[in-house]
């Protein structure tokens, strides 16, 4: 890749994006303390239900819980994000990217104020009270689109294992759940769902509307 050609990308921009919001996101907490500041930005279950924060589907994508968590979202973004656009362009890449994190959102905010309220239900789908941000949703919706068009495409699953990709999204989906049900960490499981949904549904859409060069792109990264 040349000098500067992942930042004349979407996927580039999107990380300058993500970064930029993160470090301000640290000042806005400075300024007007952590509580107040994440009640802005993070999405809530309990608080969309309530007509409160709508704004927050659209600023939670753009937020990370710490340095690490956007780390690991933008290293992903990167690589699987440069790769869809190339692939697909740049128009569509936006569009699976914000819809998927739209609806990973939307889909978090649904489960968890329905069903979050008793003991089972929070730790599977989440608590209505807990505040969720992160690229994740939108990610997943990407690897979903992946795991469809390029499912033999060989990728490294927390950057150490090599497996091909529809593996590897179903790997990530149901074994990041796994972790999380077992060691009580509060990961977005629902919100990834959300997200891989939509890039599943994207990718069989394509199929569908343009079965012979779809076809050709799965037999060219099986190579």
């Amino acid at each position: 890749m040349k000098k500067y050609e992942l930042f004349s990308t979407y996927a580039g921009k999107l990380i300058v994006i993500n970064v930029i919001a993160f470090f301000a996101f640290m000042i806005f907490v400075g300024i007007v303390g952590g509580e107040k500041a994440i009640s802005w930005v993070a999405l809530m279950p309990a608080a969309i239900f309530s007509g409160k924060s709508v704004w927050t589907f659209i600023t939670s994508m753009f937020m990370h819980g710490s340095f690490t968590h956007l780390l690991v979202n933008m290293i992903s973004l990167s690589f699987i994000g440069s790769f869809v656009e190339k692939l697909i362009g740049k128009k569509r890449f936006l569009r699976v990217y914000l819809i998927g994190g739209l609806f990973a959102g939307l889909l978090f905010v649904t489960l968890a104020g329905l069903f979050g309220n008793t003991l089972l239900g929070e730790r599977i789908v989440g608590s209505p009270f807990a505040y969720a941000v992160g690229a994740s949703g939108a990610i997943f919706a990407l690897g979903g689109l992946l795991a469809v068009l390029t499912p033999k495409l060989p990728v490294m699953v927390f950057f150490i294992i090599p497996m091909p990709m529809w593996i590897a999204m179903a790997v990530l989906m149901f074994g990041l759940w796994a972790v999380s049900l077992g060691a009580g960490l509060g990961i977005g499981n629902t919100a990834h769902l959300g997200g891989l949904i939509i890039g599943l549904g994207y990718g069989f859409y394509l199929k569908k509307k343009y079965p012979h060069k779809t076809k050709m792109i799965s037999r060219y990264f099986t190579k």
